[in-house]
């Protein structure tokens, strides 16, 4: 018991930093990204024995549950709540340095499965394939969402270059 806990101490420890900036490309932003990862860590943890032997992969066994996570709770929370005053915001928060920048706003916009695929094929540097197994697609679905994401994504990129 013991060591299972060390063994999986070490891979949070090793895959903690890819994981927070998979999560950070698949939220928007880093504090949604903290609470993905440490969700679906806590999951994860609680069987790591039987997810080692079971994939041999364990990074693309959490990616992928952290895509669907992420996809469930948007599914959930994407309804408007309209409120008749803004709450106040106390203190001054920390911006976020991609706030603005016009390829993040691009990426922000996509859908979360297209989003998914983006990030992991041009941010991790994954093939076809490990996407598919990733997240549990076909390679022709992976195909055809990382086409119509960069075909949006051109489309909003040529829009706000022509405005400047």
């Amino acid at each position: 018991m013991a060591s299972e806990r060390t063994d999986f101490a070490e891979f949070v420890e090793a895959a903690l930093p890819g994981l927070l900036r998979y999560g950070h490309a698949l939220t928007g932003n880093p504090h949604d990204a903290a609470d993905l990862v440490q969700t679906v860590l806590e999951k994860v943890g609680s069987r790591w024995s039987d997810l080692q032997r079971r994939t041999q992969d364990p990074t693309a066994y959490i990616r992928r549950s952290m895509a669907n996570a992420h996809i469930s709770k948007w599914r959930r929370t994407r309804r408007e709540n309209l409120v008749a005053e803004l709450p106040e915001r106390k203190g001054n928060p920390q911006a976020d340095p991609f706030e603005h920048e016009p390829l993040w706003l691009a990426l922000r916009e996509l859908p979360p499965r297209q989003r998914a695929v983006i990030v992991l094929r041009y941010y991790e540097g994954l093939s076809e394939q490990e996407i598919a197994e990733s997240l549990g697609v076909s390679q022709g679905t992976v195909k055809s969402q990382a086409s119509k994401a960069i075909t949006s994504l051109r489309t909003k990129l040529t829009a706000v270059t022509e405005e400047w």
